[in-house]
């Protein structure tokens, strides 16, 4: 009986640590951005087809910023261009930081900017 218990033990702690282990494993990628006054300090990036999350950071640009991805070519001035999942889920106050939700990006070029600082729309992601 008391080596039945040990057993059920050891097989429980392992589908614990297989189930940790595959979070792990399926966890996203982050692609960090700063803000610094009217600009982000990367103007292009280059990921390959996966799911992100975009931390987004305010670096003294003195009032909160945000962040707005899409799809090069769309009408960027329509919300509904906008990848939601993209934005971040809080406006990144002064010195502070801020996660999106998960996005799925597929391949082709986006472009994202932040209508709050303002900054350019020519910032390209390109996911290969």
């Amino acid at each position: 009986m008391k080596n039945l218990v040990v057993v059920l033990a050891l097989v429980v702690g392992s589908l614990f640590s297989v189930s940790a282990q595959d979070k792990m494993m399926k966890a996203e990628k982050v692609i960090s951005l700063e803000q610094t006054k009217g600009e982000f300090t990367q103007k292009e990036i280059t990921v390959d087809e996966g799911t992100y999350t975009f931390e987004v950071s305010n670096n003294a640009v003195g009032h909160d910023v945000g962040f707005v991805l899409v799809k090069k070519g769309d009408d960027i001035s329509k919300p509904e261009n906008h990848i939601q999942t993209a934005y971040v889920t809080k406006a990144v106050a002064t010195g502070a930081k801020q996660t999106s939700k998960p996005t799925k990006l597929t391949k082709g070029e986006y472009v994202y900017f932040c209508p709050l600082n303002p900054t350019s729309t020519d910032n390209i992601l390109t996911v290969k």
